[in-house]
C-alpha cells in the first residue's frame, strides 16, 4: 500500500531533496510552504504522516502541531535547527511523535518515518493510542478526551490526572502519591491541590465521574465498569 506524507517546509531546496527521497521509496508526497497552507491542505488530505518544520512564515510549527493535534491523531515528525532538550520536550508535550534536528540525512528521515508508521499502525495495533471506559474515549496522541463523541476541554494537569488514575485502575492512590507523580517531589504546595483538581475533573466528566472513587482517609481509586 502506497503511503503519503505532508511535508511542511518553507525552504524549497530541502523540500525538493526530502520529496525525492520519499518518492524513490514509493511514498506520495504533498508539499506545503507555510503553516496556514498545511492546515488548509489537511482539511481535504488524509496523509499517513506529517513532517513539520518549526521555523515557518506566519504560523510557526509549534502552533501548527497544536492545531493538528486538536483534531487528528496523525503521526508528526518535527524538523528543527534547534537541538535543546526544552524544545524537544515542548514538541512531545504538543503531541509530536518524533524529532529530527537539522542538518539531517534524508535517508535517515525516511527510515524514521517508516519506523514511526510501523509503531503507530503495525505491531502496536491501530487503537493502541486509544483508552475507552464508559462513554469516554481518550485519544492519547491527540491529547483529546471525548464523552459520547463530544470533546471536553481539560487542562493539561486534569488530563495528566485522568491518565494517571486510569493507568492505576483498581489501586488506591494517596493524595501524596498523586502529588509526587504529577506535581513532582520538589512541589511544596498543599496536598489539597489534588482534591481541587479531582473536583474539577469530576465536574467535566459528568456522569462518567463515577469511575473516580473517593476512598475515605486513603485517597482515590479509578474503577472500570463491572
Amino acid at each position: 500500500m502506497q503511503r503519503s506524507i505532508l511535508l511542511v517546509e518553507d525552504e524549497s531546496r530541502i523540500r525538493e531533496i526530502v520529496a525525492d527521497y520519499f518518492t524513490d521509496e514509493q511514498w506520495n508526497v504533498h508539499e506545503a510552504e507555510s503553516g496556514i497552507e498545511a492546515l488548509d491542505m489537511l482539511e481535504t488530505l488524509k496523509p499517513d504522516l506529517v513532517i513539520l518544520d518549526i521555523l515557518l512564515p506566519g504560523l510557526d510549527g509549534w502552533t501548527v502541531c497544536k492545531r493538528i493535534r486538536a483534531k487528528s491523531d496523525i503521526p508528526i515528525i518535527i524538523l528543527t535547527a534547534r537541538s535543546e532538550d526544552d524544545d524537544k520536550l515542548l514538541g512531545f508535550e504538543l503531541g509530536a511523535d518524533d524529532y529530527v534536528t537539522k542538518p539531517f540525512s534524508p535517508k535517515l528521515l525516511v527510515a524514521r518515518a517508516k519506523t514511526l508508521i510501523k509503531r503507530v499502525e503495525g505491531t502496536v495495533g491501530k487503537e493502541d493510542h486509544l483508552i475507552r471506559f464508559g462513554r469516554v474515549i481518550i485519544h492519547k496522541r491527540a491529547h483529546r478526551v471525548e464523552i459520547a463523541g463530544e470533546v471536553i476541554e481539560l487542562s493539561p494537569k486534569e488530563y495528566e490526572l485522568l491518565l494517571y488514575l486510569h493507568k492505576n485502575a483498581g489501586i488506591v492512590l494517596s493524595r501524596e502519591t498523586i502529588l509526587d507523580q504529577l506535581w513532582g517531589f520538589d512541589y511544596f504546595g498543599d496536598v489539597r491541590v489534588v482534591d481541587t483538581h479531582i473536583k474539577k475533573l469530576r465536574g467535566k466528566l459528568g456522569d462518567e465521574a463515577r469511575h473516580i472513587r473517593t476512598v475515605i482517609r486513603a485517597g482515590y481509586k479509578f474503577e472500570e465498569d463491572r
